[in-house]
C-alpha cells in the first residue's frame, strides 16, 4: 500500500479507505470481471456501461468563481459559476461519503511537452474509470512515481449523488473545477468523458491565461517531411478518423497545445473514440486498437457472443472505446511535433451546402474557428425530424472557460507566423440534405486532405462558393471533379441556392454575438447573403 497516498486521503478528509494504488491494466481488467462491473469482448477488451448518462452533461459542469476566475471566465450558459463555500461544502460530504470504500488510486500527468507538463493524482471508485484513467492520461515511469507530487487532484464518484437543494447543483450529477484548490470533483454520473474532459477544461484556462500557449479540441498528426497538420472539429466529423493516417505518425487524436516555441503537443496518452458503425476496411488503426487494455462503453453484443455489434446504438449513439496510444502502431515519438502547416476544420454538415474541400483566408478561418459549425442528423435527439445547425465556438465551447475571442487571436496570429494554409472539410452531406443526399465518402475526405497536405491543390484554379466565398478547387487528384462543387451535386440547383443562404443566415444570427469582439478581418470572412 502507498503510504504518500493513504497521508494524501487523510489531508483532504477521506478516512480509511482501502487503497488500491497504480494498478497495471491487467489488474484493473480482471478486477473489473471479478466485481461483475463488465464484460470481455471477443478481442479481450473490457466493456462496461455507464448507466443513466452516455455522454456528457454540460448543464452540470461547474467553474469556482473566485480571486483567480472571476474576471476571466467567460461566465454564461457554458461556464456556469458555482459558489466557492458550496464547493467546500460539497467536498467534505464528497470525501466523507467516500471514507471507508474501496478506491483506486492513479498517479499520472498531462502535456507531453515537459515544460508544460501538469501533474494529476485521480481517485476514482471503480477498477474500470482507473483504466480509462491509465489510458487517457499520461503514465509517469516508475522512477518518478516516488517523488510524485500532485498539481492537480481529480475525484470521480458516480455512485455519490447531491441533493441540488443544499449542494448548489442543478441535479444529482456535477462535474466542478476549482481552480484556488486545483481540484476536480465528479458525482452522480459514470460517463468517463466527463473526467477527460474536466482536465482538459482546466487546461483550456491554465495554457492561454499562465503559459501563453494555446489549447486546442483538435487531433495531430505529422509527415514523413516532419510537418505537422491539425485538424478540428467536432464529436463526429472525423477528428480521430482523419488523424489515424496509416502514411503519417499520430500525435493525438484530440487536446493538444501549441506553444510559443513553436511545438504542438499532445495533452493526453491515449485516444478515446467513437464506435459507431466502426469497421476494420474504413478504420483500420481503430479498429485493431480495440484489443485488451481497451476499455468500450455501453456498446452491445451481437446475440448470443461477445463480438461486438458496432452498428447497434440502442443503449446510445455515443458508442466509445479508450484505449492507449501505443495501441496504434504508427505515432509520433514524444508524441510533440513541430509548427503545423496545414489546419483542418472538420464539419459535418448534414445540410449538404458546403463543400467538401475549400480553402480560407485569414479573416474566413478566425470566422470559422469562432463559429465551430457542424449540423445534427435526424433521429439523433428526441424531437431533431430535420438536420439542425450546431455552433460550439472553437470547435469546442463546452470545454473552453476563455471567450471564444481570446482563443481565435491567439490562433489567427499563430497562423500567420507560421503562415498555415486553412482548409474547410466537409464529411457531411453531398447531393442534398440528409435524407435525399449521402453521405461524403471517406475515400474522397481521405484523398482532399492528402492532396492539400502533398501541395497538389496549390497549382489548380480556383472559385470562389458564391454565398460563403470560400475558394473551392475545380480540381483534386483521385476525387470526381463533379462533386468539389456541391451545387452541381444537387437536382435542384434553385434549392441548393435557397437552403445556402438559409444556412449562411443561420450562421450569422450565431455569430451575432461575437460580432462586437471581431475586428474587421474577422467580419470580411462572414458569408455574403
Amino acid at each position: 500500500m502507498n503510504t504518500n497516498h493513504i497521508l494524501f486521503l487523510e489531508n483532504i478528509g477521506i478516512k480509511n479507505a482501502n487503497i488500491h494504488s497504480q494498478l497495471t491494466p491487467g489488474q484493473l481488467h480482471d478486477l473489473t470481471l471479478q466485481r461483475r462491473e463488465g464484460t470481455e469482448t471477443s478481442t479481450g477488451a473490457l466493456a462496461i456501461n455507464t448507466g443513466k448518462f452516455s455522454g456528457r452533461s454540460p448543464q452540470d459542469r461547474f467553474i469556482v468563481k473566485d480571486s483567480i476566475t472571476e474576471n476571466e471566465v467567460w461566465w454564461g450558459d457554458v461556464n456556469i459559476p458555482f459558489e466557492a463555500a458550496k464547493f467546500d461544502a460539497l467536498f467534505n460530504k464528497l470525501t466523507e461519503y467516500l471514507s471507508n470504500k474501496e478506491l483506486f488510486i492513479r498517479d499520472a500527468y498531462v502535456c507531453a511537452d515537459p515544460n508544460y507538463r501538469l501533474n494529476v493524482r485521480v481517485i476514482t471508485e471503480t477498477p474500470w474509470e482507473n483504466l480509462f484513467a491509465y489510458n487517457m492520461f499520461l503514465r509517469p515511469e516508475e522512477k518518478e512515481l516516488a517523488n510524485f507530487i500532485a498539481d492537480w487532484t481529480l475525484i470521480c464518484a458516480p455512485s455519490f449523488q447531491a441533493d441540488s437543494k443544499t449542494d448548489g447543483t442543478r441535479q444529482e450529477n456535477f462535474a466542478i473545477l476549482n481552480f484556488t484548490r486545483k481540484t476536480i470533483i465528479i458525482g452522480g454520473t459514470a460517463y468517463t468523458g466527463e473526467m477527460k474532459k474536466g482536465v482538459f477544461s482546466a487546461l483550456n484556462f491554465i495554457l492561454p491565461v499562465f503559459k501563453n500557449a494555446l489549447s486546442m479540441h483538435c487531433s495531430a498528426n505529422v509527415g514523413e517531411n516532419g510537418e505537422t497538420a491539425i485538424f478540428f472539429g467536432l464529436s463526429g466529423t472525423g477528428k480521430t478518423t482523419l488523424s489515424a493516417d496509416p502514411d503519417r505518425k499520430l500525435i493525438g487524436d484530440d487536446e493538444h497545445g501549441w506553444t510559443a516555441e513553436n511545438t504542438v503537443f499532445n495533452f493526453e496518452g491515449g485516444c478515446y473514440a467513437k464506435v459507431v458503425n466502426l469497421s476494420e476496411e474504413n478504420e483500420p488503426d481503430i479498429f485493431n486498437a480495440v484489443k485488451r487494455g481497451a476499455l468500450l462503453e455501453n456498446i452491445v453484443f451481437k446475440k448470443g457472443t461477445n463480438e461486438v455489434d458496432y452498428t447497434d446504438i440502442s443503449v446510445t449513439p455515443n458508442t466509445r472505446v479508450s484505449y492507449p496510444i501505443d495501441h496504434i502502431h504508427n505515432i509520433q515519438p514524444g508524441s510533440i511535433g513541430s509548427n503545423p502547416k496545414n489546419i483542418f476544420f472538420l464539419t459535418a454538415d448534414s445540410f449538404g451546402i458546403l463543400p467538401p474541400i475549400a480553402r480560407l483566408t485569414p479573416g474566413q478561418a478566425a470566422y470559422h474557428f469562432i463559429s465551430g459549425y457542424t449540423a445534427k442528423i435526424a433521429g439523433t435527439e428526441a424531437g431533431v425530424t430535420e438536420p439542425q445547425p450546431n455552433f460550439s465556438a472553437c470547435f469546442g465551447a463546452p470545454f473552453m472557460p476563455l471567450h471564444p475571442t481570446r482563443y481565435a487571436e491567439m490562433l489567427s496570429k499563430k497562423m500567420k507566423d507560421a503562415d498555415v494554409k486553412v482548409w474547410l472539410i466537409n464529411t457531411g452531406w453531398t447531393g442534398g440534405a440528409y435524407g435525399t443526399g449521402s453521405r461524403m465518402k471517406l475515400k474522397y475526405t481521405r484523398a482532399m486532405i492528402t492532396a492539400a497536405l502533398n501541395g497538389e491543390l496549390n497549382n489548380v484554379n480556383y472559385h470562389n462558393h458564391a454565398v460563403f466565398k470560400m475558394a473551392i478547387p475545380e480540381t483534386c487528384p483521385e476525387v470526381p471533379s463533379e462533386i468539389l462543387n456541391p451545387r452541381n451535386t444537387w437536382e435542384d440547383k434553385e434549392l441548393y441556392d435557397t437552403k445556402a443562404i438559409e444556412l449562411a443566415n443561420k450562421f450569422k444570427a450565431n455569430f451575432a454575438q461575437f460580432e462586437s469582439y471581431a475586428n474587421d478581418e474577422i467580419m470580411a470572412g462572414a458569408p455574403e447573403v
